[in-house]
């Protein structure tokens, strides 16, 4: 487990500035750490300290949450605090956050399990195509009429097993066969196969029975409850071998895997490492001016969450999971109203509060180059798949940096989005330009930047705004 530093060290490495604000994660990581290693009572009794981050809008609030969440490989869902409708009212209620956190946690787990078992479905898949292209498979649709014999006589109808395929290679030696197989193989492994076609028997998704249950409002899957009784729906298929070897891939890994073990550890994993995002909390903070009218539901939002965040127990389709161990992040601009402007006992369940501060000029020039993901960076990579190779001098960045700086400061503050904008603007015509097999070099210098981006066409910009 990484310590403190060594999580801001990694933090470091996608987001400029904020530094309260990534010791205030990193310590709240570390203790989640320290908390495993105590006793199962102790455990019990030591519950997160849930951080509420205040700052403008783009500054890095919600990246700070994301890579904080992926750095420990935690199930991590961003829900928006404006989504949310009092009880009573239409809307997503606050519970689904939760029910958001188990499905991401279920697919997590899912994918761990996946990945042990990926070399035995593989070897299970290459096998199989091997049967269809030899001829040697069995027919899966005779095995369903015959699983299916006994409904069809409790109603009257007979069924009969189809005759067996003959075996294509009855008149050859086992050693010939053998031989034969090792060959097909090793051309399958080569990919020489691929555009080859054969014939599968696949399931029929075509028609969904659910969707009518769903059109009345009644959220019944029908294929789940009547999955031991009725058969599925088959169809037979031509389709390239290397379509086929990724859907043979993906049932021998559902075949592997056991479901129930899947949900348990999942449920485990969301209770015990989750982290839940709520952004824009600040729009649902309550004033003497918005006492009334259209946001009557504000405070009513509050109180639905704050069971949630103190720690209750919500029924998901996988279980109950509690959330008394579950990492709240809150987050708002807050320019509008202040923490205080929040119902004193949802206060309370944030004890850790962080400003994040605006970001200076000097802010824009590191995030236009330091970051592995630097904006500059991402559109050098892009520009470079059509053969034109960007090149921005010491004095271009630097320029760019404050026509960023001054326009948040002159119209409405978006952050670091605000380079997104300039970049956009001043590499259009390049972009546009484009399609060329001959390679092309384009030095970006002060001069080049002062053309497309002059006060004349600032104005222009708000059409990027985010």
């Amino acid at each position: 487990m990484l310590t403190p530093k060594e999580i801001v060290a990694q933090l470091d490495k996608y987001i400029i500035g904020q530094n309260n604000a990534k010791r205030a994660v990193a310590i709240a990581l570390r203790n989640r750490y320290r908390r495993s290693l105590l006793s199962p009572e102790m455990q019990e009794e030591v519950y997160p300290k849930n951080i509420i981050m205040m700052g403008p809008t783009g500054v890095g609030k919600t990246e700070i949450a994301r890579r904080l969440a992926k750095l420990v490989d935690a199930p991590f869902v961003k829900v928006e605090a404006t989504k949310f409708t009092e009880v009573g009212y239409v809307g997503r209620d606050v519970d689904s956050m939760i029910r958001d956190l188990i499905d991401v946690s279920v697919r997590m787990t899912k994918t761990l399990k996946a990945q042990e078992v990926q070399r035995i479905a593989e070897s299970a898949a290459e096998n199989r195509i091997l049967d269809l292209l030899m001829g040697t498979e069995e027919d899966n649709s005779d095995k369903d009429s015959d699983a299916f014999a006994p409904i069809q006589m409790l109603f009257g109808g007979m069924t009969t097993k189809k005759a067996s395929q003959a075996d294509t290679y009855d008149d050859i030696s086992e050693e010939e066969t053998l031989a034969e197989r090792e060959r097909l193989l090793h051309e399958l492994r080569e990919g020489r196969l691929d555009d080859a076609l054969i014939e599968v028997v696949l399931d029929d998704n075509s028609t969904n029975v659910n969707d009518a249950f769903f059109a009345m409002g009644i959220d019944i899957n029908m294929g789940d409850l009547f999955s031991g009784i009725l058969p599925k729906k088959k169809k037979k298929r031509k389709i390239k071998v290397s379509e086929a070897y990724r859907i043979f891939v993906q049932e021998e890994i559902d075949k592997l895997i056991d479901m129930d073990e899947v949900i348990r550890e999942a449920i485990k994993k969301a209770e015990q490492e989750g982290i839940v995002f709520i952004d824009e909390i600040d729009k649902i903070a309550t004033t003497s001016r918005s006492s009334s009218g259209p946001d009557v539901s504000r405070e009513g939002v509050q109180r639905d969450i704050l069971p949630i965040v103190e720690g209750s127990a919500v029924s998901t389709k996988y279980g109950i999971v509690k959330t008394d161990h579950i990492l709240f992040i809150a987050a708002g601009a807050f320019h509008m109203t202040k923490v205080a402007d929040l119902i004193p006992e949802l206060q309370g369940r944030f004890p850790i509060r962080v400003q994040l501060e605006a970001l200076t000029k000097d802010d824009f020039v590191r995030i236009l180059t330091q970051p592995q993901n630097a904006i500059i960076k991402q559109y050098k990579a892009l520009l470079a798949t059509d053969n034109i190779e960007i090149e921005f001098t010491d004095d271009a960045i630097d320029r760019i940096a404050k026509y960023a700086y001054d326009f948040n400061e002159n119209c409405e503050n978006i952050g670091a989005r605000r380079l997104h904008t300039i970049i956009e603007n001043l590499l259009d015509e390049i972009s546009f330009e484009t399609g060329g097999k001959k390679p092309k070099k384009v030095l970006i210098d002060a001069k080049y930047v002062d053309e497309h981006i002059s006060k004349d066409i600032a104005v222009d910009l708000r059409k990027y705004i985010i």
